[in-house]
């Protein structure tokens, strides 16, 4: 069935400093457990602790960078470009750099139960 959602809700965000996370589709804003669609902005110096989600995530970078670190390597994804983290990958994501702005689609849907982060 056909919906339309009149706009995201703000969801509390993990890290060093606040960031914003405006949810249009998942489980806070249309309780969704298929997908999760939410646009993020996060200040120059965030940092999130490191996890190993049971969700792949999709993240597409519209402003700005982003640093994500995996086990192997660490990419530094700017606007234009987009990361591909799979579920039961270990990852951090933050942006050192300057003001972000971001996309991030989890299929599943991103839960606090299934991220997994790592304790810090």
């Amino acid at each position: 069935m056909a919906k339309l959602v009149s706009g995201p809700k703000t969801i509390p965000a993990a890290g060093n400093m606040p960031k914003l996370i405006k949810e249009f589709f998942g489980a806070v804003n249309t309780g969704s457990t298929q997908a999760s669609i939410a646009r993020m902005n996060s200040p120059k110096g965030w940092r999130e602790p490191g996890q190993t989600p049971e969700f792949d995530e999709y993240t597409v970078v519209e402003k700005g960078e982003l640093k994500v670190e995996t086990r192997d390597h660490t990419y530094f994804v700017r606007a234009g470009q987009a990361f591909l983290a799979q579920r039961g990958e270990w990852v951090r994501y933050s942006t050192p750099v300057a003001e972000t702005a971001y996309l991030s689609v989890c299929i599943p849907a991103f839960s606090p139960e299934t991220v997994h982060r790592d304790a810090e």
